[in-house]
């Protein structure tokens, strides 16, 4: 009933959204189905560090990238740096520092990032700002998936809930990670 009402609200396929404990375990099972030895994980410098404590388990280079003057990740020395990548992590509003990327920006990544790599896109707190998610994205097919999170917005005492979403053969490799329950 909760994928159905939030596919509904956004103009989602409910097949393109499965829920989760919040966005932290599918996080981590993405960085785990995309990154290798062979493919690394690019990400903004500061950012949300799980994803690169994920990297080490997959034994995955970290390449961390600075922030623009401006704080926003940027995505031209991203690309640049990450040739090899496996996974484009942008945290859009950015944890910890709370400044937003582009949806601009965050188009262009996804437009010419290495053909076999994924733009993950953490929207944990894009509830407390008026910026666009990149939700459209995943309704135009493209190798995104955006993780979200209700625990921050509504405060849930501790109830952590949550959604993946992206096109079916990628939550596929994601959820293939961490079983039928994370």
């Amino acid at each position: 009933e909760l994928v159905s009402t939030f596919a509904q609200m956004e103009g989602l396929n409910p097949e393109h959204i499965y829920c989760t404990a919040g966005s932290t375990p599918p996080l981590c099972l993405s960085v785990l189905a995309f990154t290798s030895p062979q493919k690394s994980y690019v990400t903004a410098d500061p950012c949300f560090e799980t994803g690169m404590n994920m990297s080490a388990v997959a034994g995955a280079r970290v390449v961390k990238v600075p922030l623009t003057k401006a704080y926003a990740h940027d995505v031209k020395a991203m690309l640049a740096a990450g040739s090899d990548a496996g996974v484009f992590y942008i945290c859009n509003p950015n944890n910890p520092t709370g400044t937003l990327t582009s949806h601009s920006d965050i188009e262009y990544l996804v437009e010419n990032k290495p053909k076999d790599s994924i733009v993950l896109i953490d929207e944990a707190y894009i509830h407390l700002t008026e910026t666009p998610s990149a939700l459209d994205l995943v309704k135009a097919g493209k190798d995104v998936i955006v993780l979200r999170t209700f625990s921050k917005v509504y405060g849930m005492a501790g109830l952590r809930c949550g959604f993946v979403i992206a096109r079916p053969d990628l939550l596929e490799k994601v959820t293939a990670r961490g079983g039928q329950n994370f």
